[in-house]
């Protein structure tokens, strides 16, 4: 079991990585392939768009919250949203080139600031967060018991974690995976959500909604290929997608099928409350 000074340690390493971004040649070509493929269906039908959406309808009202934004590099698509419209916003990351980054696009915004600390360090002594907001980064730590008590004590009672992550749940997607995962450059500190993961959040907080993507329609890029329309290709993939959407909000059978995972979680109330 992965202890919290090796996550530390680790976590070192991945600042390194993300300071340098030197990538293996495997690790080039998925990077490669992934872009031209997942993030173009992603595009084309909508997906990132309808989650970006719906994390902002979970976000509500943030004019009186203290928001997080873990992990976020030099800002995420709502990163400005964010510090904009809540009452204090602050972004982590690893780092120093993101969030110098981030900070340039904070610098005419009150009560909002980027900070380069690692999440686990005990210099990181800040809590009482009304929104975590995690894109892409909850898969990232290998213990997830120790992540799972460290958000917590970093939630205000009634807190709330907005995250999206990577599923291997479904078998085509573990067993490429498996294959890729011996070039990876960035293996160390990369643990997409299995189910046993999500086991683990559902006792550790209240999940109030989850939503997959990329189930059904992750094989759009076979139909694509198809001699068909365009219209009619497209009519497909909205399909596929839709059924992924609203499927996966009820059935874990359907979600265990998708690529990626929206997830909203909440601090369970206290006993002493």
């Amino acid at each position: 079991m992965e202890t919290l000074q090796d996550t530390l340690e680790k976590n070192k390493k991945q600042k390194e990585f993300y300071n340098k971004k030197k990538k293996s040649l495997p690790s080039r070509i998925w990077s490669f392939v992934r872009e031209k493929s997942l993030k173009n269906i992603r595009k084309e039908l909508g997906i990132l768009e309808q989650s970006y959406a719906l994390h902002k309808a979970w976000m509500g009202d943030l004019s009186d919250k203290k928001v997080l934004d873990l992990g976020c590099f030099a800002g995420n698509n709502l990163s400005v949203y964010m510090a904009q419209n809540a009452k204090t916003y602050l972004g982590i990351d690893l780092s120093e080139v993101g969030i110098s980054r981030l900070n340039d696009k904070l610098k005419d915004i009150p009560n909002a600031e980027a900070r380069v600390v690692d999440f686990f360090s005990e210099s990181f002594s800040e809590g009482e967060f009304d929104l975590i907001y995690a894109y892409g980064v909850l898969h990232h730590f290998k213990n997830v018991d120790n992540l799972i008590q460290r958000l917590d004590q970093k939630l205000a009672e009634g807190g709330r974690i907005i995250s999206y992550d990577p599923l291997e749940t479904s078998y085509p997607v573990w067993f490429i995976r498996k294959l890729y995962r011996p070039f990876q450059s960035d293996a160390a500190w990369e643990w997409p959500f299995n189910r046993k993961t999500i086991k683990k959040f559902e006792k550790g907080f209240e999940v109030l909604e989850k939503r997959g993507v990329l189930g059904k329609s992750k094989w759009y890029f076979l139909y694509a290929m198809l001699p068909v329309s365009r219209e009619k290709k497209l009519k497909w993939g909205m399909k596929a997608h839709n059924t992924d959407w609203e499927r996966s909000a009820v059935s874990n059978a359907h979600l265990y099928s998708c690529m990626q995972l929206n997830m909203l979680m909440r601090k369970k109330q206290s006993q002493s409350s």
